[in-house]
């Protein structure tokens, strides 16, 4: 198995076209049902000992965040539509454990997606929706969703709405900011108070009432850049959120980060996070090195001063710019015991300290806690050495769901790609150590 990181040295060194899916009373398959090639071919990743990856499905499109029922029908959201399609629901249809039927619904691209109470819930960049679900756990109208909430902050970039439902009845969104630092255009001054914080951030809406705007809502946390990682924990009733890292440090203030130590920083994080939480940003950012919360230069700082010490503290970090887009604390039976609650992480991008990247992380809980630092548990998604590489990225990771027998599920919106993670207990030719 990879051994966690530990401190600096590591951190540096088809569905099936059913009534329910078309016309409810007509009984034809939807126009937009395709075959999928059966194949189920090994995937090509480095696992611990005992577990085994397989590709399910291909040419998916942009696939972002995830979803499976408890009968195994896989909803996969997008963040650009496929045929004019947002949402792709894939099916083994004679449970031969090969995709072999999808079909596709929703006008909309997005990212957010998820199974909850008899639901499926989605959102597009700047609205959320429900499905109702059949006792099969299948859409019942799929053209027509309840929507929830509607003019949600879109801008041009960081404009992914992932969400996230507690046993409460409320559901969770991230609004993020589209300026890394909160600066004023072309230079490197900070805005004072910054106004962004006003919108960005994560927001609760009611799960269960139609037609909510942002003056319904409650803005439940603020200072996070990023959030697109976001899993409701029931072991703690509390909500978990992986941040995205601001940007460049060195162009405005050369004089305390040097090109290389911007590359370095900050760490991309991972909060708990309650009502009236603050993370800190824009005027902080962790520093994994230091191990504290170091003040912005473009609010006084230089790469020392340590800032706003009511902004709540990480309970992970990981190297910069890895991008954290999946979050799922795993609470199945199929994996071993050290896996039971602990926290999988898609990384989406690269650290170009480590050389690593395009990955799917494990970080152990116990009692409601990280238990030790985080490690590798998937890797080679992009199917070339980072450090030399001989040629392009072939796999991004993005969404991560848990399937009913235990399997972890992870999504690739570069190419579309499916991937199924299983443990058998026996090491295979594809696990390594």
């Amino acid at each position: 198995m990879y051994k966690p990181f530990l401190g600096l040295t590591c951190l540096l060194a088809s569905l099936v076209a059913t009534n329910c899916l078309g016309d409810s009373n007509s009984g034809k398959h939807p126009t937009n049902t395709r075959n999928i090639k059966k194949e189920n071919p090994s995937a090509d990743l480095k696992l611990p000992a005992g577990f085994a990856g397989t590709i399910v499905a291909k040419d998916l499109g942009s696939a972002r965040h995830i979803a499976i029922s408890k009968t195994g029908d896989i909803y996969v959201k997008l963040a650009k539509l496929k045929d004019g399609k947002g949402i792709y629901r894939l099916r083994d249809t004679n449970k031969d454990g090969v995709i072999d039927e999808q079909v596709g619904f929703g006008d909309y691209p997005g990212t957010g997606i998820l199974i909850k109470n008899g639901y499926l819930y989605t959102s597009s960049n700047s609205a959320i929706y429900r499905y109702k679900l059949n006792e099969n756990q299948e859409v019942i109208n799929p053209e027509q969703p309840e929507k929830l909430v509607s003019g949600l902050r879109e801008k041009d970039r960081d404009k992914s709405k992932s969400i996230a439902v507690d046993n409460q009845g409320n559901i969770y969104v991230n609004v993020a900011s589209d300026n890394d630092a909160c600066r004023e255009a072309g230079t490197g001054k900070g805005i004072m108070p910054c106004p962004l914080l006003d919108s960005v951030g994560i927001w609760r809406f009611k799960a269960s009432v139609p037609n909510q705007t942002t003056s319904d809502g409650v803005h439940y946390a603020t200072g996070l850049k990023n959030v697109v990682g976001l899993d409701w924990n029931d072991k703690t009733n509390s909500l978990f959120v992986t941040q995205h890292g601001r940007g460049k440090f060195d162009d405005f203030y050369p004089q305390y980060y040097t090109p290389k130590q911007s590359a370095e920083l900050p760490a991309e994080t991972m909060y708990e996070v309650h009502q009236g939480d603050d993370a800190g940003w824009p005027y902080i950012y962790f520093d994994y090195v230091q191990k504290k919360k170091i003040l912005a230069p473009e609010y006084g700082g230089d790469g020392k001063k340590t800032g706003a010490p009511k902004a709540i503290n990480p309970v992970a970090n990981f190297p910069a710019h890895m991008g954290p887009n999946g979050l799922l604390f795993y609470t199945g039976t199929g994996f071993p015991e050290r896996y039971r609650n602990g926290a999988f992480v898609a990384f989406h991008a690269q650290s170009s300290v480590l050389y690593k990247g395009y990955l799917v992380g494990f970080i152990p809980f116990k009692n409601g806690k990280p238990a030790g630092p985080w490690e590798i548990f998937a890797d080679n998604f992009a199917g070339t050495d980072l450090a030399k590489p001989t040629g392009p990225v072939q796999h991004r990771p993005c969404g991560l769901a848990q399937g009913p027998d235990g399997s972890l599920y992870v999504t690739d919106d570069l190419n579309g790609t499916l991937f199924k993670i299983s443990y058998s207990g026996k090491a295979t030719a594809s696990a390594k150590k």
